[in-house]
């Protein structure tokens, strides 16, 4: 496992020469990939400039985010899809190989067995183009209720089902993003984790919840640093990683107000050195 920095994930962007010498400021161990960014960095660059460029850095590549709209009509789906082979060569090309998306735990149109069966067929199609070129797709759940009460029909919405829609896809490049957030809300344990191979798990965040919440009230765009309330039960999550020889990137998403605020750099900073407690703790 790596520290991993997404400065998306704090409520930044940063093209990717700044990503870089963040990474390095808040002692992050990889950082995250924009394949189309790339592409264009790609026209004055070589791979094996970047590669070692990256290298030098003493960081690795983490993974990028399915620049697919799959939830859509038909047409858009097929539109956004054409451009992901040209996305993940580069990204093969780069050595990046972890790909990652969300699915909405909930459906005001489709019942539960439709929309499984919608979601299998469209990221079936997804996942083929990327094994075409070794790239793996983890799929995050989104647990807390609140995100899905005051809908028709709820979706997937925990590890069980997750792994239930990967078992579905006919590739066997499909795995979990599995964020601690989520994997809380959810009621999840460290069985559920221990039960798990390091390749079922394909990329993570870590996050803490507030203070004096039930778990079925959280809010999930209301959440604090990692390890700063000790709600979630992150390090017991980072060792359960561990003894399944999950190898990849842990990336902080806190979500938290307060952090926006900051300058940049002292927010990854920030966010770096929270991360940096809870790794220590699990003896990392």
């Amino acid at each position: 496992m790596f520290k991993n920095l997404n400065p998306g994930a704090l409520g930044f962007r940063a093209p990717f020469p700044e990503t870089v010498e963040l990474a390095k400021a808040g002692d992050f161990q990889g950082i995250d990939l924009d394949p189309l960014e790339m592409k264009g960095v790609l026209e004055t660059k070589s791979a094996d400039e970047i590669k070692s460029f990256i290298k030098g850095k003493g960081l690795k590549w983490g993974g990028w985010g399915l620049p697919v709209n799959f939830r859509g009509d038909g047409k858009t789906f097929r539109e956004s899809l054409r451009g992901l082979p040209g996305l993940a060569e580069t990204a093969h090309e780069l050595g990046c190989l972890r790909v990652f998306t969300w699915i909405m735990p909930f459906s005001d149109d489709m019942p539960f067995e439709e929309n499984f069966a919608f979601h299998a067929d469209r990221l079936g199609s997804v996942a083929e183009i990327l094994d075409d070129h070794q790239c793996v797709l983890g799929l995050e759940f989104v647990g807390p209720k609140t995100s899905r009460v005051n809908h028709k029909y709820e979706f997937i919405h925990d590890m069980e089902g997750m792994l239930r829609l990967r078992d579905a896809i006919e590739t066997r490049n499909v795995g979990l993003l599995l964020d601690c957030w989520h994997w809380y809300t959810s009621h999840g344990t460290l069985d559920q984790i221990e039960g798990l191979k390091g390749r079922d798990v394909v990329y993570v965040h870590v996050n803490d919840a507030p203070l004096g919440i039930p778990i079925d009230d959280q809010i999930d765009n209301v959440r604090r640093l990692s390890g700063e309330t000790g709600v979630i039960d992150i390090v017991g999550l980072l060792k359960a990683l561990k003894q399944i020889d999950y190898d990849g990137p842990v990336t902080p998403e806190p979500f938290e107000k307060k952090l926006k605020e900051l300058p940049i750099k002292e927010a990854v900073r920030k966010a770096g050195k929270a991360l940096a407690n809870v790794w220590r703790s699990a003896a990392l």
